[in-house]
């Protein structure tokens, strides 16, 4: 087993990555930018390097300084996270020339499933169903539109080396067509610096589901049941839960199958994610593989919780040439799990990032709650990353416990300093359609949440929590500066409640 790794990430996932390596005593080794000096996973490492400016091109993206960092400190292991580097082929094959182990797939299952289109031909291939499309990428705007009119409108065109919602537009006759192509195009530039698209047929209203696969290096490939995502806002998830309400034992089995199939055409082995789109349709549901996600997903939580698998500490024992610590007959889903991501933005303000310092800070605990955070009160969140400040998870013996929990949760959680999506969710987890699950990729823009979001806000729900955090606030500072000896500051501010035994490497 190793003895050192190395998180090439920040905020709460490398919180978990560092948990995850304590429990195996392993001695975690943190990285961050300028911006990120003073981050919990930095406070939390035994060693952390810094590798450049705030801007994650100049850090947390670029190779050679990741490879140093694990030089320097004698790492043996390397755990991306997710985002960043983590469906980096060219960084999984460096990390193993470095003689570093990565905590993933081979790079050559990085590099087919990271090309949508390839990924497509080889599921084909491998007898998985796949979305009614073009069979390889669309060149022009003519190509496009010929083969849109041959598998009907409306159709959506898509970055081959896309995620994220990046370069994915929905078009809807000929003459959204154009501009439809040429936006999309420009977008995966931007994004992948590779404008290649590819054009399939649109689902109406359809599921987002997901199966979570896990393989060793000796032949052992499980799956650990399916995630709903279909709770989305610009094709980004927002809420995941695991089980979805639609799936039982025998639909299981088939996603199950099909996903196992699909890993096992990329000789895949570490932990990944097949997607599908089911549509519901009179003849039952039927689904379609999306894409692969060669990574741990943001919401494996829910996973963990329903299967009692600790996902992270598999990544690592699969990487350290360790076989699987479960077979497909160990394991069963027990009970319900929900995820909401906390970002740290305004939901007043179409959704616009709310970086600043945390003044105030209650987080949610109790039976079934689980809180995986990057932050901590007097945390300043930077403006150069993604927003997210914590995933809430709740669990319960069923799906309507695990909600219940959920909502009780969002009640305990303040957050004073930034604004944060709690408002949106307190709208989802009441709608009649969501606690029934009836759910659908659209489901946001179909049921006007936003809008009704707003009206609550109007109806004065919104203030008076705004009013409860202040008065939170003043009565937790005066508590402070009664408890705090003469001309001494917050000590939580001063990292006293953490260990001073960790070593922050310029």
């Amino acid at each position: 087993m190793f003895r050192k790794i190395l998180i090439a990430n920040r905020g709460e996932i490398a919180v978990r990555v560092i948990r995850a390596c304590r429990e195996m005593g392993i001695s975690p080794v943190a990285v961050y930018s300028e911006a990120d000096r003073k981050a919990l996973h930095v406070q939390l490492a035994d060693e952390a390097y810094e590798i450049g400016p705030a801007p994650s091109v100049e850090s947390y993206l670029v190779i050679e300084k990741i490879l140093d960092a694990a030089r320097r400190s004698g790492a043996q292991a390397i755990h991306p996270g997710y985002g960043f580097l983590a469906e980096n082929e060219d960084f999984a094959q460096a990390c193993l020339d470095a003689q570093v182990e990565f905590i993933g797939p081979a790079p050559s299952s990085i590099r087919l499933m990271g090309d949508k289109i390839a990924s497509r031909k080889a599921m084909l291939e491998a007898g998985v169903p796949v979305v009614p499309g073009a069979e390889g990428s669309v060149e022009t705007v003519a190509d496009a539109m010929q083969t849109a009119r041959k598998i009907g409108y409306p159709v959506m065109l898509k970055a081959s080396a896309g995620g994220g919602g990046k370069g994915m537009r929905v078009v809807r006759d000929d003459s959204q067509l154009r501009s439809a192509f040429n936006q999309a195009r420009s977008e995966a530039e931007a994004a992948f610096s590779n404008p290649t698209v590819f054009l399939e047929k649109f689902l109406i209203r359809p599921r987002h589901i997901e199966v979570q696969v896990l393989g060793d290096r000796h032949g052992n490939l499980i799956h650990l049941g399916e995630r709903e995502c279909s709770i989305q806002r610009r094709h980004q998830k927002v809420v995941e839960e695991s089980p979805s309400p639609i799936v039982d034992e025998g639909f299981r089995q088939k996603l199950g199958g099909t996903a196992l199939k699909a890993a096992r055409a990329v000789d895949y082995y570490n932990a990944g994610t097949v997607e599908m789109m089911v549509e519901e349709t009179d003849q039952g549901p039927q689904f379609y593989f999306l894409e692969m996600n060669t990574r741990l997903q943001v919401e494996h939580p829910v996973t963990e919780l329903v299967t009692g698998v600790d996902l992270v500490r598999q990544q690592i024992r699969v990487a350290a040439g360790r076989r699987l610590s479960h077979r497909q007959q160990d394991i069963r889903l027990r009970g319900a799990a929900i995820e909401c991501r906390i970002y740290a933005e305004d939901p007043f303000n179409n959704f616009f990032p709310s970086p600043g310092k945390i003044q105030a800070l209650f987080e949610p605990a109790g039976p079934g709650v689980r809180n995986d955070s990057g932050v901590y009160e007097g945390f300043e969140i930077p403006i150069h990353y993604d927003p997210l400040i914590s995933k809430l998870v709740a669990y319960g013996d069923d799906r309507r416990q695990a909600i219940q929990r959920m909502r009780r949760a969002l009640k305990e959680y303040r957050i004073a300093g930034v604004r944060t999506n709690q408002p949106f969710f307190e709208v989802l987890l009441t709608h009649p359609e969501f606690l029934q699950g009836r759910l659908s990729t659209d489901f946001i823009d179909r049921h006007g949440l936003l809008e009704q979001m707003q009206k609550t806000s109007e109806d004065g729900t919104v203030p008076l929590l705004a009013a409860s955090i202040g008065y939170f606030l003043e009565r937790r500072s005066t508590a402070v500066r009664a408890a705090a000896p003469q001309g001494r500051s917050n000590a939580w501010k001063e990292f006293d409640r953490f260990p001073t035994t960790f070593r922050v490497v310029s």
